[in-house]
């Protein structure tokens, strides 16, 4: 990104690449939105002063929501909301040893004054919708959008209702009988 380039109003942050098969939802939703964002690697162990730099610059930058993954330990997201006051979205990340449980005490059990909103385990796909509502609190088109958005998911749910009551119509196989005895 070139220095005259305006920032993205949402950052994606992963405490390693291998976090990007499960973050990369986070932005194809933003995607889906017209959202724009960026994607980083830092450690909040490997790379601290890079986790502080970035959080402490973040809303003079203009970055307004970050979305930050991370598993085991997963620190990296309490560790950006202790350096700022942009809201911070974590998402736990499956790891091999509990299934993402680590990662997602992990992240949900903040202390008093360093909030961070919680994702379901690998719930990247949320957290971009999540930054995309948090956005549109002032901003009248991107709410629009979401409205379209969860309108046509509610709109996929009836179609395949429909679908399922059609196809079960369809199934003519035998009843057991009732023995009235």
């Amino acid at each position: 990104m070139s220095v005259d380039q305006e920032v993205p109003p949402v950052a994606i942050l992963m405490g390693s690449d291998s976090d990007l098969a499960v973050m990369k939802e986070a932005g194809s939703v933003l995607d889906e939105l017209g959202v724009a964002y960026s994607f980083d690697v830092m450690s909040a162990h490997r790379t601290p002063e890079q986790a502080r730099e970035f959080s402490q610059a973040a809303a003079d930058r203009g970055v307004e929501v970050i979305i930050a993954g991370a598993g085991g330990a997963a620190h990296l997201p309490g560790v950006i909301a202790a350096y700022t006051s942009v809201p911070v979205i974590g998402v736990p990340i499956t790891t091999p040893s509990l299934n993402g449980l680590d990662s997602l005490l992990s992240i949900s059990q903040m202390p008093a004054g360093v909030p961070v909103a919680t994702m379901a385990i690998n719930g990247a796909r949320n957290a971009g919708i999540l930054a995309a509502q948090i956005l549109a609190i002032h901003d009248s088109e991107l709410r629009r959008r979401l409205t379209e958005q969860k309108h046509r998911m509610a709109q996929a749910v009836v179609e395949k209702a429909k679908a399922l009551r059609e196809r079960m119509q369809g199934d003519s196989s035998p009843k057991d009988p009732v023995d009235d005895g």
